[in-house]
């Protein structure tokens, strides 16, 4: 099993910065991909990003350049910076962690942080 914290969120005023956080803790393979998800009130959760056991950072097409993720592979962590932050950015935001194993990947998700705007 792995384990996953989050931290992080909160109410954050138009134009505010945040940084979310999120450990891995357990049976963590050598292959693995962390990434950050949202979901927006009554909308499906959409990726915004991954981070990969071998240093690779990629983003969803639809993330726009106010989103920065970065991790660390000692730590076992994934970060996610957002600056600029709009009211549509208002969601609960997502860890995942998918470690590779002899039978495949396994995918594990965090609890959940939330993140408010105010319009």
């Amino acid at each position: 099993q792995v384990q996953l914290v989050e931290s992080g969120g909160g109410l954050v005023q138009p134009g505010g910065s945040l940084r979310l956080s999120c450990a891995a803790s357990g049976a963590i393979s050598s292959i693995y991909v962390m990434g950050w998800y949202r979901q927006a009130p009554g909308k499906q959760r959409e990726l915004v990003g991954t981070f990969t056991s071998g240093g690779t950072i990629t983003y969803a097409d639809s993330v726009s350049g106010r989103f920065t993720i970065s991790g660390d592979n000692v730590q076992k962590s994934v970060y996610l910076q957002v600056n600029n932050l709009k009211p549509e950015d208002t969601a609960v935001y997502f860890c995942n962690f998918r470690r590779w194993s002899a039978s495949g990947w396994n995918n594990y998700w965090g609890q959940g942080t939330q993140v408010t705007v105010p319009g």
